[in-house]
């Protein structure tokens, strides 16, 4: 009995084990160095986010002011201070906690960042002075 075996052809199309390897490692090697790039560019989105968030509750105290002629006082964390400003909805409430510390006649903001955010630290107060760490991933906004 005669066994045949068949031969692959000349030009014959299909990758070898090797060529699948190396194609696996450049794939590793990239997300190796793609995915910490992303992780930083999300987490200074999410700082910059909190920033527009804290700007945002500014205008409303603004608002108050020209209303009342003083700034509501007022010390207390998010969800107090969501439900003082009813307008006022900070998008990223999982990632910071905001804090208004307020008198009649000045006030600052501070959001702190939570989880991978937790060095991330921003304040604006009623002159419009704006503080950011340097763990945000900006110095100035």
């Amino acid at each position: 009995m005669r066994t045949t075996h068949k031969r692959r052809a000349a030009g014959a199309a299909g990758f070898t084990l090797i060529e699948l390897m190396i194609a696996v490692v450049v794939a590793g090697i990239l997300a190796a160095v793609a995915l910490p790039s992303y992780s930083s560019f999300v987490n200074r989105s999410r700082a910059k986010d909190a920033a527009a968030d804290l700007s945002a509750l500014a205008l409303n105290l603004e608002n108050s002011y020209q209303l009342q002629l003083a700034y509501p006082v007022n010390t207390s964390e998010t969800a107090a201070t969501s439900t003082t400003f009813k307008a006022w909805s900070p998008t990223q409430a999982a990632h910071f906690r905001y804090t208004l510390v307020s008198t009649a006649s000045s006030y600052t903001l501070y959001a702190k960042g939570t989880g991978k955010l937790s060095g991330c630290e921003l304040s604006l107060s009623h002159d419009n002075r704006r503080v950011a760490s340097a763990s945000c991933g900006f110095s100035t906004w």
